[in-house]
């Protein structure tokens, strides 16, 4: 199942933290996130999964900044959340979905004890200005079911900003 709106309000503070929080950003089923000020763009067109990847930031000024097409952007939530005994979930609002921007390609979805920021996958379709501050993204939470473990560390837990991949930390077990 997923949470109501008056749900995720009845657990916040408890199994739910989002700081800075905002009652008028509940929505019936969810909660909506803003973009922070900053983007990360890998510095390569070619990358590789098993090594780092240089990246360079990107300052969005309250004017605004107009993305490109067919280049993926990395930006990250100005809301730190924390959840426990609950599904975090990530989604592109449907108002930004319509003017072609594609704020969580992939991987929306959490793990239960997941403690961040969230790195936002955004790309667009064509040219558009997008602002700091602006609501993009919405979280929802999805009961679970059994006996679960808690993610407590990992390589994007407790991160403090934009978080470009890490697969190549995978390679390196091998």
């Amino acid at each position: 199942m997923i949470l109501s709106g008056k749900e995720i309000f009845k657990h916040l503070g408890k199994e739910i933290q989002i700081e800075p929080f905002d009652p008028k950003r509940i929505n019936p089923n969810s909660y909506n996130l803003s973009l922070h000020n900053e983007l990360l763009v890998y510095e390569h067109t070619e990358l590789d999964m098993a090594k780092p990847n240089s990246t360079r930031k990107i300052h969005i000024p309250a004017s605004g900044y107009v993305l490109q097409p067919n280049i993926l952007y990395l930006g990250r939530t100005n809301e730190y959340t924390k959840t426990d005994g609950y599904i975090p979930m990530l989604e592109g609002r449907s108002s930004v979905g319509r003017l072609g921007v594609f704020i969580h390609v992939t991987a929306g979805f959490g793990d239960v004890g997941f403690a961040g920021y969230w790195t936002l996958e955004i790309f667009c379709v064509q040219p558009i200005r997008i602002y700091p501050d602006v609501e993009i993204c919405q979280i929802y939470y999805h009961d679970i079911d059994g006996e679960y473990d808690r993610y407590k560390e990992g390589k994007y837990q407790n991160n403090t900003g934009i978080q470009a991949s890490m697969l190549w930390k995978d390679f390196k077990k091998k």
